[in-house]
C-alpha cells in the first residue's frame, strides 16, 4: 500500500499543467507535489497516476515515490488566487502526492539532444506507455524529468504525470485490449527504442498477481460510483482484466515505426507550412513566436 502523510505547509501552486498541483511539506518532513481530487481532470486521473506509476516502479523504471496525502485547505488560507483556493477547498481529505524532485530539469527537446538515453531504457518506457495507453508523453510534452542535476550523483531519467494514461477507463468497453495507438511522436522515439527487447523482458512480469497488487494501492473512495460497476472491487477487477488481456496481445500493439530526428523535423516543418497556408493574409504578417524566448525589451529611453 502507499504510505500516508499529512500536509503541514502549503508552499505554492504549479501552473505548468492543467490540473494545477501544489507543492507542500508534510509531517514526515518530505516535500511533495500534490495532485488534488478537486481538479477538473477528476479522480480517474489520480487512479491512472497510481496504477501506471506503481506498475512502472514494479517493472524497474524510475518514478518518484507516490504517497496518499491528507490535505486540509486551512493550511493554504493565504493563497491569493481565487481559482486556486476554490480547487483547494474542493480537495479536503485524501489526495495524491509525488516526491518533489528538487532542481529537476524537464526533458525538453533541447535537453533530449544532449542527455544520453540508451535504446534499452527508451524501449522500456515506450513499452510501458503502449501497454497503459499513455498518450501524453510526446516530444512536445514529455512528462519526463532529468534528476539530480547538481552533479552529486549521476543524472537519471524519471517518469512523471500519468494522469492521461488508461484512456480506456473513460469509456469502458469502447477500446479492445489489442488496439494499437500512434506512438511515432513519443518523446523517446528518436532514441532508437528497442521495444521488442522490452516486450520480451517485461511482458512475462505483468501477471494477474502483479496487477492485482498494483490496483489494490488505489484508495477505495476513488473507485466508488463508477458507472456500470456495483462495487470498487468490480472496478479493480476490470483494470486487472483489461491490462492483463492487453499485455497478452502485445504483438498486435507493439509500436516499432519511429521517425528519425530529421524525419520528425521535416514533418513539423510541413505541418507549420500547412498552417501558414491556411492563415488569412493579415495573419501571415504576424510573426510566429511559438516556442521562442521572449525578446528583451530596452527600457532605457523611459528611465532617463
Amino acid at each position: 500500500m502507499l504510505r500516508r502523510v499529512t500536509a503541514t505547509r502549503y508552499i505554492e501552486p504549479l501552473r505548468s499543467g492543467g490540473s494545477v498541483p501544489g507543492v507542500v511539506e508534510a509531517d514526515d518532513l518530505g516535500t511533495y507535489v500534490v495532485k488534488f481530487t478537486g481538479a477538473a481532470q477528476g479522480r480517474k486521473a489520480l487512479v491512472a497516476e497510481v496504477i501506471v506509476g506503481e506498475l512502472a516502479r514494479e517493472l524497474g523504471l524510475r518514478v518518484p515515490e507516490l504517497v496518499l496525502a491528507h490535505f486540509d485547505p486551512a493550511i493554504a488560507a493565504g493563497e491569493p488566487h481565487q481559482e486556486v483556493r476554490d480547487l483547494l477547498d474542493a480537495s479536503a481529505g485524501l489526495n495524491l502526492g509525488m516526491d518533489y524532485l528538487s532542481g529537476g530539469a524537464d526533458f525538453t527537446p533541447e535537453v533530449a539532444n544532449a542527455f544520453p538515453v540508451g535504446s534499452e531504457e527508451a524501449g522500456r518506457v515506450v513499452w510501458l506507455d503502449a501497454l497503459t495507453v499513455n498518450v501524453d508523453r510526446t516530444v512536445h510534452s514529455s512528462n519526463l524529468m532529468v534528476w539530480p542535476t547538481f552533479g552529486i550523483a549521476p543524472a537519471r531519467l524519471w517518469l512523471i504525470d500519468h494522469g492521461a494514461a488508461l484512456v480506456f477507463h473513460h469509456r469502458w468497453g469502447a477500446s479492445p485490449p489489442q488496439k494499437a495507438y500512434d506512438f511515432r511522436h513519443h518523446a523517446l522515439g528518436h532514441h532508437a527504442p528497442d521495444v521488442r527487447a522490452a516486450d520480451a523482458e517485461l511482458a512475462p512480469k505483468v501477471t494477474r498477481e502483479l496487477l492485482r497488487d498494483v490496483v489494490a494501492r488505489v484508495p477505495e473512495a476513488w473507485l466508488t460510483c463508477e458507472a456500470g460497476f456495483d462495487t470498487p472491487d468490480a472496478v479493480r477487477d476490470a483494470y486487472v482484466g483489461y491490462l492483463h488481456a492487453r499485455v497478452r496481445a502485445s504483438r498486435e500493439w507493439l509500436p516499432t515505426d519511429f521517425p528519425t530526428r530529421e524525419e520528425l523535423a521535416a514533418e513539423n516543418a510541413a505541418r507549420a507550412a500547412r498552417t501558414e497556408r491556411g492563415r488569412p493574409d493579415w495573419l501571415k504578417r504576424v510573426p510566429d513566436l511559438h516556442g521562442k524566448p521572449p525578446a528583451e525589451q530596452d527600457w532605457s529611453a523611459h528611465l532617463g
